[in-house]
């Protein structure tokens, strides 16, 4: 069982996230995945990498909107973020571990939006790009960029930028930890607990989905720290499976399970997913007891596989497959349904982990990864249950850090005996 070892606020008299470290262990880590790849600079558009490598907080509004803000990093030179208007001015307030002369506007077009006018701006863009990389003496050389759109493969083509794949690299700088942030994955994880303690005081008969959801996110951000809670996954009685990922205004009635995911709460840019399934009113079925225990088998069979030198695939054969299972047609039908997937900055860093591709492209567990594996049973249209681990791949053992009780369906019965007669 792994434990947040502070608090979440930041004291004179210990030593908690040393964030300083962290931003530096984070440039310097894609900095060497970037060398590895033989490449000069990289350019980065997606929020996560632009956290990696700036230690910058994208505002919600910008979030899944490449070209709004990106960042580079050039050489052996420090983060340069090209901030969204004026923002710049706050980031230098905010963010002095960024050279001042490295903090810049963008020169947006929003995926096209701009329209005719997207050509120009995507000239603008390149052109700081190509000056950035004379800046730091990389001019000419290998530019990675972790997004592309056609606006761009028209300029950096005619501005003869020789770009290639830089989200390879940000992925494998991504998906190891640093002790920090593992730190930070484990005050995401007690987060989370609390959550799920939360959702069980909260839940009762005659709430409603969406009503779960609300409380959820209303206690969620109130929690120092809290910069996003992408979502709160409710789902009752049919609705949990086949599992739909949602909430609606379903009214939760006697008997019915339900499952709670936090997916994902994002506390410092680190990132949750986190399933606990609930029966709310009664005792849960033995049948429903039975789905549970092979679930849950499934889930610990998993994770017994997991270890330093161990590959994906080892852990994805612990997995039946879905056409023997469920009846599917192919495992890609039954997608994350069994379902492993690396947690930090971006809620799927390396490794992602299916019976759809481990088995025959797996890849290495290593020290310092943090994911999540989740398992899930039921039938249709009647009920489904879900359940999700989070850990830390240490040297010479697995560090779990949800640990809300998982050893069996938590039942919610707010009256002893409440709903036995539901069937």
């Amino acid at each position: 069982m792994g434990v947040a070892n502070f608090g979440i606020a930041g004291m004179d008299w210990q030593q908690r996230v040393n964030w300083d470290r962290l931003r530096e262990y984070r440039i310097e880590r894609a900095r060497t995945m970037m060398k590895k790849h033989g490449l000069g600079a990289v350019l980065c558009m997606y929020d996560e990498n632009v956290r990696y490598i700036t230690g910058t907080l994208t505002p919600g509004w910008c979030r899944l909107k490449p070209g709004l803000r990106y960042a580079m990093l050039c050489g052996d030179g420090r983060p340069i973020i090209f901030e969204q208007g004026d923002i710049g001015f706050q980031i230098e307030r905010h963010s002095p571990w960024i050279p001042k002369e490295n903090v810049r506007h963008s020169f947006a077009w929003i995926k096209g939006a701009a329209g005719p006018a997207s050509i120009q701006q995507v000239t603008k863009f390149a052109k700081a790009v190509i000056q950035a990389m004379k800046d730091n003496g990389v001019a000419g050389q290998k530019l990675g960029v972790d997004f592309v759109d056609i606006n761009m493969i028209q300029v950096f083509k005619e501005h003869n930028i020789n770009w290639v794949d830089g989200m390879t690299p940000m992925m494998e700088a991504r998906a190891v930890k640093s002790l920090d942030e593992q730190e930070c994955f484990r005050i995401v994880g007690a987060i989370g607990d609390a959550t799920h303690w939360e959702c069980m005081k909260f839940l009762r008969p005659g709430v409603t989905e969406n009503q779960v959801t609300a409380h959820l996110m209303q206690y969620l951000y109130n929690i120092p720290g809290m910069e996003d809670v992408e979502d709160v996954i409710v789902s009752s009685g049919p609705n949990t499976w086949p599992n739909w990922r949602n909430f609606s205004d379903r009214i939760i009635q006697p008997g019915d399970i339900v499952f709670m995911d936090l997916a994902a709460l994002t506390w410092n840019g680190y990132k949750s997913c986190y399933y606990r399934t609930y029966c709310v009113g009664k005792e849960p079925s033995q049948e429903q007891k039975d789905t549970y225990n092979t679930a849950l088998k499934w889930l610990y069979d998993s994770i017994g596989a997991v270890k330093v030198g161990a590959t994906t695939r080892d852990i994805a054969m612990q997995w039946p497959s879905a056409q023997e299972t469920w009846g599917y047609e192919d495992e890609d039908q039954a997608a994350a349904n069994l379902w492993g997937h690396g947690l930090g900055l971006a809620q799927y860093d390396p490794p992602v982990i299916s019976r759809i591709w481990s088995l025959d492209h797996p890849i290495d567990i290593q020290e310092g990864m943090t994911f999540a594996l989740e398992t899930q049973h039921g039938k249709k249209f009647r009920y489904g249950v879900r359940i999700e681990e989070m850990l830390i791949v240490k040297k010479n053992e697995i560090e779990i850090v949800s640990n809300f009780p998982v050893k069996q369906i938590t039942v919610v019965d707010p009256l002893p005996g409440y709903g036995d007669h539901v069937k």
